[in-house]
Formats: structure tokens, C-alpha cells, sequence
């Protein structure tokens, strides 16, 4: 008998239990969600880090209380492997029901900082400057039940806002110039395709392990299906041109859900699909189906110009069902033993 597996994507916007909006009214809302996705691996983004005293490490104080006594409560968790230190706001996390075997961060391990002079920076930079990176990529390897592993890059990309240049904003959000604002969308943009191509680089090191591994890549891309971010992860076979490469090519589970259904984010009345789970065909094998819990999403637009303090996340999560093969499923089992 083969056995079901659910994993899941969301987004929880800076969630921390410090601020002005009481923990517990934003776990009042999150719980249910989470407990809704019913996962064995959820793939987290915006998990912020808390500090029980000053100078101590940070902690993810604030996702252990919102999973405590849950169906998560249990499950192992991982945020990049012993060492990772945990930034302030907007950690990636791993949460599964299964060991992770191993977990790393990438950032700018396997693409260098790109260096750019600026032209419209205030006074003028005498050289170039790195443009870094704002998240790494947590890539985690969790152990299936029947001893396969399964490869977990969980990504949160670069929003399309612009970057900061020196000298060429009034405030956090007024720019002094046209020109100024359309470099800092510029270097918005080679940050974000710098980490796709970042994480699409991690892949391709599974990949030449071991053609058939068991890939998934998980999280808020802050672009849609098309834009360059999500491409550069897919490497569709007509991208590349190359038959013998289209075994490395990731399949958008978004997919399978009806267009009507299609998007995790509602943003000036658009709806827009900038959540994402991305497959291997080997994996790809054992996909069933995919949900997108969208129902109760608000318009972030709207909500951040009427609402104080909302507890929710204007993230929608997004869910597929897998079906683990009866071999996989009885490998492990003792001689005799029924299969569950």
C-alpha cells in the first residue's frame, strides 16, 4: 500500500511575538491555517529570530510557540545547519516529520557578489560595489520513509522593489530622482535573478549526483511563472535547446490547480501567483494533486493602507500531495509486518 505525503510553502510574514499585535492574535489566525495543510514538510519564509537576552543568539522562539502543542509540535526543524546564525527578521525554515540528514545555507557560495559602479549615486562612488544577496538558500535533505532522500531548496527571492542607492532617497519611501529609483529597480533585479541563479547552481550539484534525485524547490519567488527568477529555476527544455538536459528541467505544480484558482497573492486587485513548489520529474512521479488555500486572502494594497496591525499573512500557502511508491513504503519493514 503506498503512503501519502503533503508538502507546503508559506510565507508568514515577519512572524515574531514582539511588536504592537499580541502573538497570540496572529496565532490565532496561523494555526488553523497550518493545521488546515496537514504537511510532513512545510517550507517556511519570514520566520523571524528573537533574542532571549542582549548579546545572546537569536532563537526562533516566536515558530516554536506558534507550533507548540500542534501537529508540528515534534517535527524536526532546521534553519541551515549547525553554525547558521539567525538574522533578525525573515529566516527561511525547514520544518519535516521525517530526519534531515543534512541542511546548508547558500549565499554567494557558488555565485560571487556581482559588482556594479553606480551612476547615480550621491556623491559619485569612486569603484564598484557588491551587490549581495537580502536571503540565502536553505537547502535541507530529508530522509523518506524506505531510506530515499529527498532534496528541499526553500527560497525566499528578492522582492521587485527598488534597492537603495546612496544619496538618492529623501526617505524610506520617496525617491530624490527618476534616475535614482530606476537604478535601484536595476540592481532589484540582479539580486533576485543572482539567487535563482544561486539556487538553480545548488540543484545542478544534486543533479550531477544523481540524475534522478528527488528535487523540490519551495517558497516565495516574488515572481510568476514566466518572469526571468522563476525561469532561471525551471530550465525548460525550450529554454535550453538541449534534449539530453531536459531531465533537469523543474515542473510548476501550480499547474494542476484551475487558473481561476491560480494565485497566492492579491495585490491591487491583481491576483498573482508569486508562490511556488518546483519539481523534479523523478518527483514529478509521485505528485497527485496541489492546493492553494486562498479563500480568506486579503489585497496586501488594500490592507496595508486601511488595516492596523493585521494578524494575517497576504500570502497564500500552497500544498501538494504525493504518493510514496509500495516499494519505498515496505523496504523498511521488518519480515511479516503488514504494510500500514
Amino acid at each position: 500500500m503506498s503512503r501519502s505525503i503533503r508538502i507546503a510553502t508559506f510565507n508568514l510574514e515577519s512572524l515574531d511575538d514582539t511588536g504592537d499585535l499580541s502573538f497570540e492574535e496572529r496565532a490565532a489566525v496561523l494555526r488553523p491555517q497550518l493545521e488546515r495543510l496537514d504537511a510532513d514538510i512545510l517550507c517556511l519564509q519570514e520566520v523571524n529570530g528573537q533574542r532571549e537576552a542582549k548579546g545572546e543568539p537569536r532563537t526562533l522562539r516566536a515558530l516554536n510557540r506558534l507550533l507548540e502543542g500542534g501537529p508540528y509540535a515534534d517535527f524536526h526543524r532546521t534553519s541551515g545547519g549547525e553554525g547558521t546564525k539567525l538574522a533578525d527578521r525573515h529566516n527561511l525554515v525547514l520544518v519535516s516529520r521525517w530526519p534531515i540528514l543534512a541542511a546548508r545555507q547558500y549565499r554567494h557560495d557558488l555565485v560571487p557578489s556581482p559588482q556594479v559602479r553606480m551612476v547615480t549615486a550621491d556623491p559619485a562612488q569612486p569603484g564598484g560595489d557588491a551587490v549581495t544577496w537580502d536571503r540565502p538558500v536553505l537547502h535541507g535533505e530529508i530522509e523518506l520513509p524506505g531510506g530515499r532522500r529527498l532534496h528541499v531548496f526553500n527560497l525566499h527571492l528578492r522582492a521587485p522593489i527598488a534597492a537603495p542607492v546612496p544619496g538618492q532617497k529623501k526617505n524610506a519611501s520617496t525617491w530624490k530622482s527618476v534616475g535614482g529609483w530606476a537604478e535601484g529597480f536595476y540592481l532589484a533585479s540582479i539580486k533576485r535573478a543572482g539567487q535563482a541563479l544561486e539556487a538553480r547552481l545548488a540543484v545542478e550539484r544534486v543533479f550531477d549526483a544523481d540524475p534522478q534525485a528527488l528535487i523540490l524547490v519551495a517558497g516565495d519567488l516574488n515572481a510568476e511563472i514566466e518572469q526571468t527568477p522563476v525561469r532561471i529555476i525551471r530550465a525548460d527544455l525550450d529554454e535550453t535547446g538541449n534534449g539530453h538536459l531536459a531531465g533537469r528541467s523543474l515542473v510548476p505544480l501550480e499547474r494542476s490547480v484551475p487558473e481561476e484558482r491560480r494565485f497566492t497573492v492579491l495585490h491591487g486587485g491583481d491576483a498573482v501567483m508569486l508562490d511556488h513548489l518546483l519539481v523534479s520529474r523523478a518527483l514529478l512521479g509521485w505528485f497527485r494533486s496541489a492546493e492553494i488555500h486562498n479563500e480568506a486572502l486579503g489585497d496586501e494594497l488594500v490592507a496595508h493602507a486601511t488595516v492596523s496591525h493585521s494578524p494575517e499573512s497576504y500570502h497564500a500557502p500552497l500544498v501538494a500531495r504525493f504518493e510514496l511508491p509500495d516499494q519505498t513504503v515496505t523496504e523498511t519493514m521488518a519480515p511479516g509486518e503488514p504494510a500500514p
